[in-house]
């Protein structure tokens, strides 16, 4: 008869130990840790802004007017006769309505070498109604310093639907606006090189000094060193010194922490839209919240008399007017420290909506009460 195996202690201390483990580095335990790459730039790698003007043919008669767009009339004098093409001298016959001027706007990424594509925007400058299937000539696109570091062409595809009939319209999206996808070459350079130098800086995108600590320890911890130091709230100094640039930024981009942040609230006006932070906190107030509502109905009677009465058809006033106090709201108490989710629910107990939550919010700030920076837009 065979006898069925013994669990000792010892194996089942081990095989906890292993659970414990797996479960430590399950993406469950590093829910609240992000990684670095996601909340931090190194600096120098950044986007440029590019500017362009150019013209756009080939619009079904939606283009500018050219007796109103004066700059869109030069224009395209200009590039007609860039191409033998002389109109000088009819100028004034020149009425098409095929032909907009437009705004090319493009971000250069950063480390793009010459020969590759990006995407480009494209906005109609004049009065022009659709760009729509038109096509975009060729536009040298500026940066800051005023040297040409791409050039544009190509359809445009706004994405947009307009219709438009003797007596209505239909528009839908914005078909003065579009894209070309690749529509740019990238001309010249931005030159950046990490064997240039001995140290990088990190840049909080959220600058917090509790955060820029965290990933100072999490890199000094990786390397077994001290290369990285937090010297601002928003900077991380890290020492390059006998490494290799490109394989150490790789390794600390994926190096996780848990951002720290303010207790903030954000208020919009305008949407009645509210964000609160996981870390505000109420201390203890008391919430009453009610309108005055006053309601009048008219409803006039017509009065009718007999027919031998020998009176007259006469309109009589009836008014109704009614009183809402809410004296069914009851005042609500929130203890100190709630949390997010308590504070909410609490609001919400009572009946308050967006709208009025925003002045509980404002009245709670002013009292005292709310222990988080309030902000307004």
């Amino acid at each position: 008869m065979a006898t069925k195996p013994c669990l000792r202690m010892s194996d089942l201390r081990r095989g906890l130990a292993v659970l414990l483990f797996i479960l430590l580095l399950s993406p469950m335990g590093g829910l609240a840790q992000v990684r670095i790459k996601d909340i931090a730039d190194v600096e120098g790698m950044r986007e440029n802004q590019l500017v362009g003007y150019g013209l756009v043919v080939g619009l079904n008669g939606t283009g500018d007017k050219l007796r109103s767009a004066v700059f869109t009339r030069q224009s395209l004098i200009g590039v007609l006769e860039r191409l033998g093409v002389n109109t000088r001298d009819q100028e004034r016959q020149l009425d098409t309505r095929n032909v907009a001027a437009v705004m090319v706007t493009a971000n250069l990424p950063a480390f793009a070498r010459t020969g590759s594509r990006i995407d480009i925007s494209v906005s109609a400058l004049g009065d022009a109604t659709n760009l729509t299937g038109g096509m975009l000539l060729v536009t040298p696109l500026l940066a800051a310093d005023g040297e040409v570091y791409a050039v544009a062409q190509g359809p445009i595809v706004t994405g947009a639907v307009s219709a438009r009939g003797a007596a209505g319209s239909v528009t839908r999206g914005v078909p003065t606006a579009g894209r070309i996808a690749n529509g740019a070459t990238v001309e010249r350079e931005v030159a950046y090189s990490f064997a240039g130098g001995d140290r990088l800086r990190l840049s909080l995108r959220n600058p917090d000094l509790t955060t820029a600590r965290r990933i100072a320890a999490v890199i000094n911890g990786s390397t077994g060193g001290n290369p990285a130091t937090a010297t601002d709230p928003r900077t991380v100094s890290v020492s390059l010194t006998g490494r290799d640039s490109v394989a150490f930024i790789a390794q600390i981009e994926q190096l996780r922490v848990q951002p720290d942040q303010i207790a903030r609230v954000v208020i919009e006006e305008a949407s009645g839209t509210i964000v609160m932070g996981a870390n505000v906190r109420l201390s203890t107030v008391a919430i009453a919240q009610g309108n005055l509502t006053i309601r009048i109905t008219e409803t006039p009677q017509v009065v009718q008399p007999n027919a031998l009465a020998g009176g007259q058809t006469a309109v009589v006033p009836r008014t109704n007017v009614e009183v809402d106090d809410q004296a069914d709201r009851r005042l609500g108490i929130l203890r100190g420290g709630v949390t997010l989710e308590e504070l909410v629910r609490g609001l919400n107990g009572l009946g308050v909506g967006p709208r009025d939550m925003i002045t509980i919010l404002q009245t709670i700030k002013a009292a005292g009460a709310l222990q988080a920076e309030l902000e307004v837009r």
